[in-house]
């Protein structure tokens, strides 16, 4: 073998990796869609029947509903107390700060089916944390099934989800306010900008690249939420389906039912989701307000 082609040895695990477990799957999940199944084992060709059916399904509607909800709910006061945090923690100077920083981002370490366990406990009706201090309280006459109140369920799921994630966010916000020359700032405070005009027409401009990375990655984290569902209502999506998210629905039809080529619709039909908003997001956070250009303005009369 030719020196100049040895290179290719150390590249080939990593393409026969991909060829195996990336895209043999994705190629195999597209024809199971077309499929239906016989026995566990056997599977027919089903045409378009699988596609019909998720779109006459309304719990896959519900499905797609929650999972939306559940995200939203918890990605947008995420965002805000995150880059809220970020700037504090950036601009402040003050002692602990370095420890605030762990602090925050110590939910990220541990996993959501663990958190999920703990929330499970913290809310049962009969011998959870939270029904027994409000009863030593007085403020419940008796103890209440809250997870079995699909909006208290739903909250209390966007609330795990920003509770494990908003450290995270924090830090990568934190990360994008360091890229952002202090020349700026000191250049707007000299023209008599006040705080809340840096911000607005420095900092959220110039932070966007940062906030499209949030936004697409927490998207696509949001929209295959499963684990802590799954946890809460031992795979039901109970209660009245308000947990079902999409993932979920997609997990209890594979392997509760074993309806592996209508699953498989359901993460083709996943996946274009996820794809086209991820694209809607990119394209308008890459337009060029007016904002954006000033900051770059400003930015290039520093540099000169």
């Amino acid at each position: 073998m030719k020196r100049g082609n040895k290179g290719y040895l150390f590249i080939l695990p990593y393409f026969l990796a991909f060829l195996v477990f990336q895209l043999y799957p994705i190629i195999y999940t597209v024809i199971l869609s077309f499929q239906r199944p016989i026995t566990l084992i056997d599977m027919e060709f089903a045409g378009l029947e699988n596609y019909r059916r998720l779109l006459t399904t309304p719990i896959f509607f519900r499905a797609i509903g929650n999972t939306w909800y559940i995200w939203m709910v918890n990605f947008v006061p995420q965002i805000v107390i995150s880059v809220f945090l970020a700037v504090v923690l950036s601009e402040g100077r003050f002692r602990g700060r370095e420890v605030l920083r762990t602090l925050y981002f110590l939910p990220n370490l541990v996993t959501a089916a663990s958190i999920g366990v703990l929330f499970a406990v913290l809310m049962d009706w009969r011998f959870g944390t939270l029904n027994q201090v409000l009863l030593q309280l007085g403020v419940l006459a008796e103890p209440i099934n809250w997870l079995q109140m699909p909006r208290v369920a739903q909250g209390t799921v966007s609330l795990i989800q920003w509770w494990q994630w908003f450290g995270y966010t924090t830090i990568i916000f934190m990360a994008g306010l360091s890229a952002i020359s202090e020349d700026l700032y000191e250049a707007a405070y000299i023209d008599g900008a006040g705080r809340f005009q840096v911000f607005h027409l420095i900092t959220l401009p110039l932070l966007r690249p940062t906030m499209l990375y949030v936004l697409v990655t927490s998207l696509i984290g949001g929209l295959q939420i499963f684990d802590i569902p799954r946890v809460l209502t031992n795979g039901r999506g109970a209660p009245d389906n308000a947990l079902t998210t999409m993932v979920l629905y997609l997990y209890n039809q594979a392997f509760h039912f074993f309806n592996v080529g209508y699953a498989a619709t359901v993460a083709l039909f996943l996946f274009f989701m996820i794809l086209v908003f991820s694209v809607i997001l990119y394209v308008l956070l890459n337009r060029d307000p007016e904002s954006a250009r000033m900051a770059r303005a400003a930015r290039r009369r520093m540099r000169t």
